[in-house]
């Protein structure tokens, strides 16, 4: 959209492609962002939420600092509202003043939710999604447009997914408590709110990954291999090996414990008395490079699986499908720059708190690295593959 029509649409009437708030108010401009994204009345247009101008469409003076602004961009991958939305954060000038506006494209895989509430616009005005605009939302998804964890795996039935463990652990965890209680619908009908499944009842790739009896069936490289060996490449005799098969969060507490149990702490002894140091490699480094590689690779065509292996001064940790979308081979690691393959499985991850913040495994593990004394980790990037090295004495 041009500086021109965004100044129109803002500072004219409030209608159901434009809302306003005086300051960066949150939760209120997260539900304005779903709603937007979610387009009930099918316009196909964009919707604007406008921070620094009143009811009025007048500007307040608001100081539109970088920081703001980042905090307004980065409400499209902090978990609140998933799947992430279509978002563009920049700013224009109404009357002299600078205000900050997100424009937000609709959907092609709603229903959208923020804090599992969906929220559509209603004219003017933004509300809650009833049980029956939600079942439209669900029944105008455009298959051809979703990413692949949003498509529905015709191998596979609802019979495939542990519905008893979508009832009592995974809908209390995802959605409201207010919600729930209010939901009279069948199960198959939240489980396709939630896109585990299509309209019809097909599980999604993500349905399958995140609550599936068995992923690999349908998804051959949906499993994680660990191993260990005595000595520094692949021919040493073999220590450990674990064959991880099950839902993704299942697979992340397993290879928690694994990890937990081959990291070794050096140790430092003067005379007779014996210090411990510090472990060999810090556990949290590990984590977030496990969980990015389960999070982030490709489970389209590919039977491999996320491979672990723990060498006698390394670890390895391979995962199938290179860089995805604005994130390319050589601009793979530059901080701030995300793109998602799966949006559906991380945001329904981080909502579970599988994910401390979006954007940030990276960072995170190479702080923990340096803090430990450790070399930052080394990436091998490729067209079809990344490779994460960690070395340790």
């Amino acid at each position: 959209m041009k500086d021109e029509e965004l100044i129109e649409l803002v500072t004219g009437l409030e209608s159901d492609r434009v809302e306003r708030k005086e300051s960066l108010v949150a939760d209120k401009i997260r539900e304005a962002i779903c709603a937007f994204a979610n387009d009930l009345p099918n316009s196909g247009l964009p919707g604007v939420v406008a921070v620094g101008l009143n009811d009025s469409g007048q500007p307040v003076g608001l100081d539109v600092s970088d920081a703001l602004l980042l905090n307004l961009a980065q409400m499209r991958d902090d978990g609140k509202i998933v799947p992430f939305p279509d978002l563009e954060v920049r700013t224009v000038e109404v009357d002299g003043h600078r205000i900050a506006v997100a424009i937000v494209q609709p959907s092609a895989n709603p229903p959208i939710a923020c804090d599992g509430r969906v929220w559509i616009r209603v004219g003017p005005r933004r509300a809650r999604a009833t049980p029956s605009e939600e079942q439209r939302l669900v029944e105008r998804r455009r298959h051809a447009n979703l990413p692949f964890d949003s498509r529905p795996v015709r191998s596979a039935t609802i019979d495939d997914l542990d519905l008893e463990f979508v009832r009592r652990e995974f809908l209390p965890q995802v959605i409201d408590p207010e919600v729930l209680a209010e939901n009279q619908r069948p199960l198959a009908q939240q489980v396709a709110a939630l896109h585990l499944a299509d309209p019809l009842g097909v599980p999604t790739a993500a349905g399958l990954l995140l609550c599936g009896i068995a992923p690999p069936d349908h998804l051959p490289g949906a499993y994680l291999q660990f191993l260990r060996v005595d000595g520094n490449d692949l021919s040493c005799p073999v220590k450990s090996t674990h064959r991880l098969v099950g839902p993704i969060p299942q697979i992340m507490r397993e290879v928690d414990e694994i990890l937990r149990a081959h990291i070794e702490t050096l140790v430092r002894f003067s005379g007779e008395t014996r210090e411990f140091v510090r472990p060999t490699v810090p556990f949290e480094a590990l984590q977030q490079l496990v969980r990015n590689a389960l999070i982030h690779r490709n489970y389209e065509g590919t039977n491999a699986p996320v491979r672990v292996s723990w060498f006698e001064d390394r670890v390895e940790i391979q995962s199938p499908g290179g860089p995805f979308g604005q994130v390319t081979v050589d601009s793979f690691g530059q901080p701030g720059l995300t793109d998602y393959r799966n949006p559906s499985l991380a945001g329904m991850l981080g909502q579970l708190g599988y994910v401390q913040r979006f954007g940030a495994g990276i960072p995170i593990a190479q702080a923990a690295l340096a803090k430990n004394g450790n070399p930052h980790a080394e990436f091998i990037v490729n067209p079809t593959n990344v490779a994460v090295i960690v070395r340790f004495e």
